[in-house]
C-alpha cells in the first residue's frame, strides 16, 4: 500500500541540508598530518597575541571588565571554528560591536548585556536555518561603509579618554555629550598617559614596516608595560592608570587586581554582574527592552562575520558555508554568556592574520582560544601592567583601520548623488544616534532609490511605423504593436502603461511582445489589466505575446482576462499577426465583446 502522506523533497525543511563541522570536516577529508598542525599551532599561537590585548580592550571599551573579552576570545573562538562552514575565520569581540555593547552595559549592566547576547545568538540560528546567509550581500555597499566609518569615528573619540588621561566621573550615553564632556575635562588631561599612548600608538604603526613575522601589538603592548612597570618602581607616586589598578576582582573571598586568574566559570547570563553594577531583573520588559540591541547585535554580527569569511575566501582561494557560519556562530554567541563572554563575530584582521602566517585548518582558531586560556590561567599577574592608554592606542588604531577611509573618500568622488546621500545619512546617524539608527534609515533610503532606479529599467514604447525586427512586413495601421521590456512591479509597472495612452481611433488590434518581462508582481498585474481594460472595452483586441512563464501563470489566474474573448495568449508573433490581421478583415460589429466566454490560448 503506497504511502499516502509521503513528505515531496521540495517541501522538506532546510536545515535538513545543514552542515555543522562543515570546514574542519572538509579539511579532515582532505588529509591532516603533522606538518598542518604544526602550522596551525603557529598561526594560533600569533593570533592569540593580537586577540589578547584586543579582547581586554573590547570589553572595557564596551563598559565591563577586561577578562569578559577574554572569555569571549576563548568560549566564541574555540566553539565558532568547531562547528563553522569557514576554513580560516578567527571569531571573538571586535571593535565594530562597541557602539551596540557599550549603551547596553551601561543602562542594564553585564548581566544584560550576557542576556543580549544570548537573544542575539538565538537569532542568529533562526536565520541560518532559514538559509539567510547569502542575503546579506544585498546590503549595498555604501550602507556598510557608512556605518563602519562611523562607528570607527566613535570608537576612536571614546578612546580620547584613556589615551589622554582625561578624569571623567561618568561618560554620558550619547555622542555628542561625550565630546562635550571630553571638551569640558580637557584641563585634566595627563602628559605621562599621553606619552604612554602616542609611544604605544607610533610602535604599532613603525614596528610592521621593519618585521612582519612578529605581531606590533605583542611587542608594542610587551615594551610600554615593562616600560611602566619600571617607571612605578623608581617613581611610586607616578599615577599611571593600568588594567591592574583600574579593575578588581573577588576569587575566593579574596579581593585582586587586574583579572582574576581563574578560568570562566558557568552561570545563568542574568546572574552575572560587575563592581557597581544594579542587580539584574530578568522580566518580561527588560527582554522586551533588550530585543532591538539583541537584533542589532545580530545583524552586525552576520554581516561581519559573513565579509570576514568572504575576504578570508579571496586570501586563501577556500569557499565558505554561510548558513552553517551563522548557525555556529549563533551557538557560540548562546554559550558565551553563560561563561561571562559578550557578544563575538568573525574578526577580519585576526582571520586575516591567521591566514597570513599558515593556517592549515579550523584547529589553528580553536588553538589561539586555548592560548587564551593558558594566558588567563598562568599569566593574570603580567596582564594588570598593561596601561589604559596603551590599550586605547591599540584601539585607535583598529578604528582607524576598520574606518576604511580610503574607501570611504573614493566613493564621496565617484559615486552617483544617490549614493552619496545615503553614505552620508548612514555616516552621520551612526555618529550621532547609533548604528541600529544609522543602518535601517540607510537600507531604507538604498531600498527606495533601488526601486527609483528599478523603475527605470523597464520600457515600454509603441513600435513606430508597424516595424519590428521580429516582424517579416510592416503592420497595417489598425494594428499596433506594443513592446515592454524590463520586470513588471510595482515601481515600473504605472510607467510602462502610460504608452498605451497614445493609441489612436482607428487601432482594433494591439499586440503587446513581452517576451522582455522575465517577473510581474501584483501592483504589475493591477496596472497591466487596467491598461488591458481600457482597450478591451472598446471593443479592441489584444494579444500577448511571448509571455514567460512567471507572468503567464499570474495571468492566468486573473478571471478578468481569461473570460475575456478579446484577450488572446500567442506564443509567437507571427502568431499574433495573423490573429489581428483576421480581426481588422472582419467587419466591427461582427467583434466579440467583453462578457462572453473564452479561453486562453497558451
Amino acid at each position: 500500500m503506497p504511502h499516502r502522506y509521503k513528505q515531496s523533497p521540495s517541501v522538506a525543511f532546510p536545515f535538513t541540508k545543514l552542515r555543522l563541522f562543515a570546514a574542519l570536516r572538509e579539511k579532515l577529508r582532505e588529509g591532516y598530518g603533522f606538518s598542518d598542525l604544526r602550522a596551525d599551532l603557529l598561526a594560533g599561537a600569533v593570533v592569540a597575541m593580537v586577540a589578547i590585548p584586543l579582547g581586554m580592550a573590547l570589553a572595557i571599551a564596551s563598559g565591563v571588565p577586561p577578562q569578559h573579552g577574554l572569555y569571549t576570545v576563548i568560549i566564541g573562538g574555540a566553539v565558532v571554528a568547531l562547528l563553522g562552514g569557514s576554513r580560516f575565520q578567527v571569531s571573538g569581540p571586535t571593535a565594530a560591536f562597541v557602539v551596540i555593547l557599550a549603551p547596553i552595559a551601561h543602562n542594564f549592566g553585564l548581566g544584560g548585556l550576557l542576556v543580549a547576547g544570548l537573544m542575539a545568538g538565538i537569532i542568529l540560528i533562526v536565520m541560518g536555518l532559514a538559509r539567510m546567509g547569502k542575503l546579506i550581500q544585498f546590503i549595498p555597499y555604501p550602507v556598510t561603509t557608512g556605518f563602519t566609518a562611523g562607528i570607527a569615528v566613535v570608537i576612536a573619540t571614546l578612546q580620547l579618554k584613556d589615551f589622554l588621561g582625561i578624569q571623567i566621573p561618568e561618560m554620558p550615553e550619547r555622542f555628542l555629550e561625550k565630546v562635550i564632556a571630553l571638551f569640558q575635562e580637557k584641563n585634566t588631561a595627563s602628559l605621562t598617559e599621553f606619552l604612554i599612548g602616542f609611544s604605544t600608538l607610533s610602535f604599532l604603526v613603525i614596528w610592521p614596516k621593519f618585521n612582519k613575522k612578529i605581531p606590533a601589538p605583542l611587542v608594542a603592548l610587551t615594551v610600554v608595560s615593562a616600560v611602566t612597570a619600571s617607571l612605578k618602581s623608581f617613581f611610586p607616586d607616578l599615577e599611571i592608570a593600568t588594567i591592574g589598578n583600574r579593575f578588581s576582582y573577588e576569587l575566593g573571598g579574596v579581593i585582586g587586581h587586574g583579572i582574576p586568574p581563574a578560568p570562566p566559570h558557568l552561570n545563568f547570563p542574568w546572574n552575572f554582574a560587575s563592581s557597581g553594577d544594579k542587580p539584574f531583573q530578568l522580566t518580561l520588559a527588560t527582554i522586551e527592552s533588550l530585543i532591538p540591541p539583541a537584533f542589532a547585535i545580530a545583524m552586525l554580527g552576520a554581516i561581519e562575520s559573513l565579509l570576514s569569511a568572504v575576504v578570508a575566501d579571496g586570501m586563501a582561494q577556500t569557499k565558505h558555508d554561510p548558513d552553517t557560519e551563522l548557525v555556529a556562530l549563533g551557538v557560540g554567541n548562546i554559550l558565551c554568556p553563560f561563561f561571562g563572554g559578550i557578544a563575538a563575530t568573525g574578526a577580519i584582521a585576526r582571520t586575516a592574520t591567521n591566514i597570513r602566517f599558515g593556517a592549515k585548518s579550523p584547529f589553528a582558531a580553536i588553538f589561539h582560544a586555548v592560548i587564551a586560556f593558558l594566558v588567563v590561567l598562568l599569566l593574570a599577574s603580567i596582564v594588570s601592567y598593561l596601561p589604559m592608554a596603551a590599550l586605547a592606542a591599540l584601539l585607535m588604531l583598529v578604528a582607524y583601520n576598520m574606518s576604511e577611509m580610503k574607501h570611504f573618500f573614493h566613493i564621496l568622488r565617484v559615486a552617483s548623488k544617490s549614493d552619496v546621500i545615503v553614505l552620508l545619512i548612514c555616516f552621520s546617524l551612526t555618529v550621532v544616534f547609533d548604528m541600529v539608527i544609522g543602518v535601517t534609515a540607510g537600507v531604507i533610503l538604498a531600498a527606495l532609490l533601488f526601486m527609483k532606479r528599478m523603475s527605470t529599467v523597464t520600457s515600454a514604447q509603441v513600435i513606430a511605423n508597424g516595424t519590428h525586427p521580429h516582424l517579416k512586413e510592416t503592420l497595417p495601421k489598425e494594428i499596433m504593436l506594443y513592446e515592454i521590456a524590463g520586470p513588471l512591479f510595482f515601481g515600473a509597472a504605472e510607467h510602462a502603461a502610460e504608452a498605451i495612452s497614445v493609441i489612436t481611433d482607428n487601432v482594433r488590434a494591439v499586440i503587446f511582445w513581452m517576451d522582455g518581462v522575465p517577473v510581474m508582481d501584483v501592483t504589475g498585474l493591477v496596472a497591466f489589466e487596467s491598461a488591458i481594460y481600457k482597450l478591451t472595452r472598446s471593443h479592441r483586441q489584444v494579444f500577448l505575446v511571448g509571455v514567460k512563464k512567471q507572468p503567464h501563470d499570474l495571468l492566468v489566474k486573473n478571471e478578468s482576462l481569461t473570460g475575456n474573448p478579446n484577450v488572446r495568449f500567442c506564443k509567437t508573433l507571427d502568431e499574433a499577426v495573423i490573429s489581428a490581421k483576421e480581426v481588422i478583415a472582419t467587419p466591427t460589429h461582427q467583434t466579440s465583446h467583453p462578457g462572453s466566454k473564452a479561453s486562453p490560448h497558451a
